[in-house]
């Protein structure tokens, strides 16, 4: 069995899409992404009612899950892990809600969770995100040091953020990153500059940081295929996120399209994946 690309849209990147900021319900927006081609979707695995609203309309369409949720402690994954199991889903991704100042610490919760998931028969990420266990990049080599076996959900946007990166990357960040991507089992997708967590993909002055992106998710994907076993699926989630996420005008209102752009990354994923699977 070949290894495969699962592009995923995010329900977060749903909210506001339409003229004058509107909103559609769950169902109509897994049914435009579906019809848009998408694999699946990511949305927040904690409630039942939610997820199990989500399932109903996925399961109809043909639609894969990843559950986020958001753990103060290693007991709040539990949840989560039970709506996976129950409802299903491809995996769960977990944004640590907590900041640790030790490394012993932070080594403590993530083996907590490393045993939670392995009473499960899906993947367990953990995302690299700002205001998270992974906020700082330095912080999380060192914890790969200490747990070299920890799944990492890659979302680069916020290092390249958050340290305030170059263009181009020093020799030394280009490594980190990539040792980031050698750890990751999946990405969520946005490109951002030094400045701004989420910029136009289409605007002329955003072109080197998109390509310097592209270079790292394509880093990635041949990094994964080299670990991975044959069968196994890679996702790619498009996370444009709304504002504060996006640029906004006085108005209020995205600067640009944010589901075009959505269409947009997605494209630009499935061709690097073509090249590198070639």
């Amino acid at each position: 069995m070949s290894k495969q690309l699962l592009i995923f849209q995010s329900m977060w990147a749903m909210e506001g899409i339409h003229p004058h900021g509107h909103t559609a319900s769950v169902e109509d927006n897994l049914q435009q992404l579906a019809a848009a081609g998408f694999d699946g979707f990511t949305d927040h695995y904690y409630r039942r009612a939610h997820v199990q609203r989500l399932a109903t309309s996925a399961r109809e369409l043909g639609l894969q899950a990843e559950g986020q949720v958001f753990p103060t402690d290693i007991d709040g994954l539990q949840p989560a892990l039970e709506l996976g199991s129950e409802f299903g889903c491809h995996h769960i991704t977990i944004q640590a809600d907590l900041r640790p100042r030790t490394l012993r610490e932070a080594i403590r919760v993530l083996e907590g969770w490393q045993r939670l998931a392995e009473q499960v028969d899906f993947p367990v990420l953990v995302e690299t995100h700002r205001y998270r266990l992974t906020n700082d990049l330095l912080f999380t080599l060192d914890v790969l040091e200490q747990l070299p076996d920890l799944k990492l959900l890659a979302d680069l946007s916020h290092y390249v953020v958050a340290r305030e990166l170059p263009l181009p990357p020093a020799a030394a960040d280009q490594q980190q990153i990539h040792t980031i991507l050698d750890h990751s089992w999946g990405f969520h997708g946005r490109v951002s500059n030094g400045h701004q967590v989420q910029v136009p993909l289409r605007f002329a002055q955003h072109q080197p940081w998109l390509q310097q992106f592209q270079h790292w998710w394509r880093y990635g994907m041949h990094s994964w295929r080299a670990r991975a076993a044959a069968g196994d699926t890679l996702s790619f989630t498009c996370e444009l996120g709304p504002a504060p996420y996006a640029i906004t005008g006085a108005d209020g209102l995205d600067i640009t399209d944010r589901w075009q752009e959505s269409l947009q990354l997605k494209a630009i994923v499935e061709q690097l994946w073509r090249e590198v699977a070639a």
